[in-house]
This record gives structure tokens, C-alpha cells and sequence, in this order.
């Protein structure tokens, strides 16, 4: 049985920016297919626009009010919010308020599956 601690993990920057903290994934645990993560952006910032060519996606949000944005739509987003980032879809968020959400993938996150222009 696995069961960690979110407060035992340590923040790390992703590639886009953000700040994470691994829930689970392969650095931390025996996953295979997919990874839990919490991350935070600061309220006047935004991550780096972005795709992953094998990951999809699902942000969960549990702070703060920002802006998503997906192949050139975009949608306000608070506290309750799930977003689905399907493989190969270009995406950025932009915190008015800090941002704190969940972030889920399948295949697990790899920074070496984040590509930019």
C-alpha cells in the first residue's frame, strides 16, 4: 500500500513555470499510468504556453481565479472548476488570484513531454 503525505513533498518548478508538489508519480511511487500533482501560480503570473504531445490532462481548481486558455479559447476558472487539456492541445493559465489546483496526467507528467513554439 502506498499512501504519502502532501505536505512531505517537495515544490519543484515544471518546465511552464508552475510550482508543484508530486502527489503521486513515478519519482515518489510504483505508478504507471498516471500522476497527481498539486500546483500553484502566483496571483499576476501565468505558465509558459504550452503542449504535451503524449499527456492528457485534467486540472482540478481549489484556489483562486484565473484564466484558461486552450487552443485559443478561454474560459474564467475558480474553485470547483475541472478542466480537461487533451493530448496535443496548446494551454496556458493566468492567475488573477494565486491558483492552487490539482493537476492530474496520463501518462504520467514527464518534463520531457513539454513543448513550446
Amino acid at each position: 500500500m502506498t499512501v504519502l503525505r502532501l505536505a512531505d513533498q517537495k515544490p519543484f518548478t515544471t518546465k511552464d513555470g508552475s510550482t508543484i508538489r508530486s502527489i503521486l508519480d513515478r519519482t515518489n511511487a510504483p505508478v504507471e499510468k498516471q500522476s497527481l500533482a498539486e500546483a500553484q501560480v502566483p496571483a499576476g503570473t501565468a505558465t509558459q504556453r504550452h503542449y504535451h504531445r503524449l499527456a492528457e490532462e485534467f486540472y482540478f481548481i481549489l484556489e483562486g481565479q484565473g484564466e484558461m486558455e486552450i487552443d485559443g479559447e478561454s474560459r474564467t476558472v475558480g474553485p470547483g472548476d475541472a478542466i480537461l487539456i487533451p493530448a496535443g492541445a496548446w494551454h496556458t493559465i493566468t492567475a488573477r488570484e494565486t491558483l492552487r489546483f490539482l493537476c492530474c496526467c496520463a501518462p504520467p507528467y514527464a518534463h520531457d513531454d513539454t513543448y513550446f513554439a
